[in-house]
């Protein structure tokens, strides 16, 4: 079965959250027999910041927007699949409706939405915003998060259904390093400065080394360097995909903040979550509902409702400890949590729609879209 996808970035996590989500799904994706075509815009100096490696479970794209679009949509026409993820970055609104024009008897086209309380926020705060009337046109809903929240406000808006596809570890990708002297500390954490983020950064993380000046913590990510940081705290930069062991192994201890709208959503772990379980890193998390759904809280994962209890937890627990909670977060990790299993909720889906639709016979329900030509 042939994949067409429009993402953001499958070669470059710079700026770009999602880079671990696209790397894992897609090659256990590949794994299971699909053949993946990924279909990314050149911007953001994302090809200048390359990080993935050696990519040989999909066939990259790399376009130029929007001139070199309608080629791409008649490659995307002839897959049996067409995936547009949301936050692709340029042309968003217009790549929503152009690849509605692929569905066929043969095609399905699904959006898959990277960032659900964004993307109905949209819809729900923008009267006129176009894509709430395409939401009832695609096949297939998923989203990376949200929960049951999600899944009621796409069924809402119309959509025919709504998939939480989570996201998860690839064991291959992340996992136990040595430690890097260079960057040891007590505390770490790596997150782009986004501005429904950057006031619980400040709640949590530098609100934290002020309570514990003798204490050093590691700040990742870009968009830091005029921050009022706290002395105790050093500011590192981009961290490649490449890094993230290395960072998550060499701290005694990593936290994970959600975005306001994801904490608010719940449901919605980041990959920095599944990345720290793969490293068997003892995660300190911001607290939000569902969390208990995916590791256990004091066993497998620790929950802070503040900065005085991120404070409490490094000043609690050993270093030994630490490390008997980040292996039994691993090893839940492995068993329920892993790309492959993400995969196979894709594949079950998606082949039940066909064999269900073949089997009755139907045709697609014509949309008043006009279909690209092949």
């Amino acid at each position: 079965m042939n994949i067409f996808v429009f993402g953001s970035s499958l070669t470059s996590s710079y700026w770009n959250g999602a880079a671990t989500y696209y790397r894992g799904l897609y090659k256990n994706l590949d794994a299971l027999g699909y053949q993946v075509t990924f279909a990314e815009p050149d911007i953001y100096q994302r090809q200048q910041n390359r990080d993935a490696g050696k990519i040989d479970y999909a066939e990259v794209v790399v376009y130029q927007t929007p001139a070199e679009i309608p080629q791409l949509m008649r490659r995307a026409c002839a897959s049996d699949i067409v995936i547009k993820h949301s936050g692709v970055g340029a042309d968003d609104e217009f790549l929503e409706s152009e690849v509605l024009k692929c569905r066929s008897r043969r095609t399905r086209v699904a959006f898959w939405d990277v960032d659900a309380p964004a993307t109905l926020a949209r819809v729900e705060t923008r009267g006129n915003d176009p894509f709430r009337s395409l939401i009832p046109e695609y096949d297939f809903i998923f989203a990376y998060g949200g929960g049951p929240a999600v899944v009621e406000h796409y069924l809402r808006h119309g959509a025919r259904n709504c998939h939480p596809i989570y996201n998860g570890l690839d064991p291959e990708t992340h996992h136990p390093v040595a430690s890097d002297p260079s960057v040891e500390c007590d505390l770490a954490f790596v997150g782009h400065r986004l501005p429904d983020r950057e006031k619980r950064v400040e709640d949590f993380f530098c609100k934290a080394a002020r309570l514990a000046p003798k204490m050093k913590f590691v700040l990742g990510g870009e968009g830091w360097r005029d921050s009022n940081l706290p002395p105790n705290v050093r500011w590192i930069g981009h961290v490649g995909s490449r890094d993230h062991n290395r960072i998550n192994c060499s701290a005694r201890m990593v936290l994970n903040i959600n975005r306001e709208s994801m904490a608010k959503v719940g449901f919605s772990p980041p990959t920095r979550v599944f990345e720290a379980a793969g490293a068997g890193a003892c995660l300190i998390t911001d607290a939000w509902t569902g969390v208990e759904e995916f590791f256990a809280p004091g066993k497998e994962i620790l929950v802070a409702s503040s900065a005085e209890q991120v404070v409490s937890y490094l000043r609690r627990f050993s270093r030994i400890s630490s490390i008997e909670i980040g292996a039994a977060m691993r090893k839940r990790a492995l068993r329920d949590h892993t790309y492959r299993l993400r995969a196979l909720e894709f594949q079950k889906i998606v082949e039940e729609d066909f064999l269900r639709n073949r089997t009755r016979g139907a045709e697609i329900r014509p949309t008043n879209l006009v279909r690209t030509g092949t």
